[in-house]
C-alpha cells in the first residue's frame, strides 16, 4: 500500500456519531473521504454540501464507482452488520461504530468473515480515545492497583431526543430489532467492553431493565448488567432518563492496592487513590501517539501496518462485549 491517504467510503449516515468523524477525515493526512452512501436524500444532500463528496442511494452504486481502502459504517446496529459483511466480502477493511451489531449472531458472522478474508475489522468506541482512559487501562493491566476486584461504568443522559439526537438516529434507537434493545444495547455496551478488556468473560451475567420515563419510548430506558467473575464483579449502567450530568460517563476501577477514577471526555482527569493517598491525586497523562488519538488515525494505522486494533476496539473484545449484552438482553425480554 502506498503512502497516499486511505480512500474512505461512508456507509450509512443515520448514526449521528458520523458527524464527529467527518472532521477527523477532513483534517487527516492519512485518510480522506471519497464517497458516501445513505438511502435518505436529505442526509446525502447534507454531506455533499458540507464535505463536497459524491453520494449514492445504494452501497452497490458506491462500490461500482470507487476503489476504496476502507469503509466507515454508521447505520443501525442491524443494517451496520449487513453492510460490514458486504464490505468484508469485497476485501475492504471496516470500521464500524459500537457496539458491533444488534445481536451476537450478527457480530460472530462479521468476525468470522473478517478472519476468513484476512480483512481488518475495527469497532469504534468513542471513549477509546480519551487519553486518561487509555492510561487507566494500561495502569490496571500492569498491576499498578493490584488485583482488580470491581469495574464500574455508567453511561447516562436525559434521553436521545433531549440530548439532541436526530430523528434518523432515534428512529432506529427506539426499534428493538434495529438496535438490538434500547438503553441496554446503546449504553450498557460501554461497561461491557471495558469489563471485557480488564477482566475477560464473566462466569455469570445478570441483566435488569425498566421503563421509568414519563413518556415511554417503546424500549427500556434504563438498564443494568452485572457481571460476576471468580474474584471480581463488574457493572454496566445505562440510562436515558437521568437529569443532570453528575456520575454520567464515570469510570471506576477498583484494585487491591488502589482505586482509579476516570473522568469523562478528552479533557477529563485520571485520579488514583491509595492507602498513602486515600483522597486521591491526579495522575499525569501524556498525550497519546498520533495513531491512538482518534478513530481515523488508528484505523489508518491498522490498515497500513496490518496490526490489530488496540484493546477496546479489537473485534475479539467487542465480540465478548456482544456476548455479555446478548445474555443481558435475553433476561429482560
Amino acid at each position: 500500500m502506498t503512502n497516499q491517504p486511505l480512500r474512505i467510503g461512508i456507509l450509512g449516515l443515520i448514526h449521528d456519531h458520523v458527524w464527529d468523524h467527518l472532521p477527523q477525515l477532513q483534517h487527516s493526512q492519512n485518510a480522506e473521504l471519497v464517497a458516501a452512501f445513505d438511502s435518505n436524500q436529505a442526509l446525502r444532500d447534507r454531506i455533499s454540501a458540507e464535505y463536497d463528496c459524491p453520494t449514492y442511494a445504494t452501497p452497490d452504486e458506491l462500490f461500482a464507482q470507487h476503489e476504496l481502502d476502507g469503509v466507515y459504517i454508521f447505520s443501525s446496529n442491524k443494517q451496520g452488520s449487513e453492510l460490514a459483511l458486504t464490505a468484508i466480502n469485497r476485501g475492504i477493511p471496516v470500521m464500524i461504530e459500537k457496539p458491533m451489531a444488534a445481536n451476537l449472531a450478527q457480530a460472530e458472522a462479521m468476525q468470522t468473515a473478517a478472519r476468513d478474508k484476512n480483512v481488518s475489522l475495527m469497532v469504534n468506541w468513542p471513549f477509546a480515545w480519551w487519553p486518561q482512559m487509555q492510561h487507566a487501562i494500561t495502569m490496571a493491566q500492569a498491576g499498578e492497583i493490584g488485583e482488580i476486584w470491581q469495574v464500574k461504568y455508567r453511561a447516562a443522559h436525559a434521553g436521545p431526543k433531549e440530548l439532541g439526537c436526530s430523528d434518523y438516529f432515534c428512529d432506529w434507537l427506539f426499534d428493538s430489532e434495529l438496535n438490538g434493545a434500547g438503553a441496554m444495547m446503546d449504553y450498557c455496551c460501554y461497561g461491557c467492553v471495558l469489563s471485557s478488556v480488564l477482566l475477560g468473560m464473566p462466569e455469570t451475567i445478570t441483566g435488569i431493565a425498566g421503563v421509568y420515563r414519563q413518556e415511554p419510548l417503546g424500549v427500556e430506558d434504563n438498564a443494568l448488567i452485572v457481571m460476576q467473575y471468580p474474584n471480581a464483579i463488574a457493572t454496566a449502567e445505562g440510562s436515558w432518563s437521568q437529569i443532570g450530568k453528575l456520575t454520567a460517563y464515570a469510570t471506576a476501577i477498583y484494585g487491591t492496592k488502589g482505586t482509579l477514577i476516570v473522568e469523562p471526555q478528552k479533557k477529563g482527569r485520571l485520579m488514583l487513590a491509595t492507602e498513602d493517598q486515600p483522597q486521591g491525586e491526579e495522575v499525569k497523562v501524556q498525550c497519546p501517539l498520533l495513531y491512538l488519538q482518534t478513530a481515523t488515525e488508528h484505523f489508518a494505522h491498522c490498515v497500513r501496518t496490518g496490526e490489530a486494533p488496540w484493546g477496546l476496539c479489537s473485534p475479539e473484545t467487542s465480540l465478548e462485549a456482544q456476548r455479555i449484552l446478548e445474555a443481558g438482553v435475553q433476561q429482560i425480554n
